[in-house]
């Protein structure tokens, strides 16, 4: 087993996060009508109110001490009373399968008891099997999915109480 590190990105760690966006909407651009631009790079808004939203936590993944990803906690939950939701997750292709997300999802989840959202764009494949993989192996307390559009996709979403977590 690797060894993953998941710390708090510090502000000037942001902008590694933001560039490795592009790699994250590299991936989505397989599901969602997604184009480059005129120089080879996906059109990204900086995200600056997302990063002062005091809600929003981002975290760096690193495997044997090299960068290998990141995920967001932020409060842009679909569902009501859910407080948690993750907004971005991301791990290099090299680190996949390979238990790091799995990892990740249960260090937040046990670092941030409370009511969770975690949802996926159906047309996703890989997120729908590492979600419905993941929950039930993970999660010991009871969870519900719903069937929701965001932005005109259809997304499954499952909600929970993080409290009721194994290791």
């Amino acid at each position: 087993m690797p060894a993953i590190d998941l710390h708090a990105a510090q502000r000037d760690e942001l902008e590694t996060i933001e560039n490795l966006m592009q790699f994250y909407t590299y991936d989505f651009s397989e599901w969602l009508p997604l184009n480059l631009g005129e120089h080879g790079f996906f059109n990204l808004q900086p995200m600056s109110d997302y990063w002062r939203n005091p809600a929003t936590r981002p975290f760096l993944i690193k495997v044997d001490g090299e960068l290998a990803g990141f995920v967001t906690v932020d409060n842009q939950t679909h569902l009501p009373g859910a407080h948690y939701n993750i907004g971005y997750l991301f791990v290099i292709r090299r680190w996949r399968g390979q238990g790091v997300a799995r990892f990740v999802i249960s260090t937040l989840l046990n670092q941030l008891p409370g009511e969770w959202q975690i949802f996926h764009i159906d047309a996703n494949q890989p997120a729908r099997l590492f979600w419905a993989g993941v929950m039930p192996a993970l999660y010991t307390g009871s969870f519900t999915l719903h069937q929701q559009v965001v932005d005109r996709h259809p997304c499954t979403f499952y909600r929970f109480q993080s409290s009721s977590l194994s290791s």
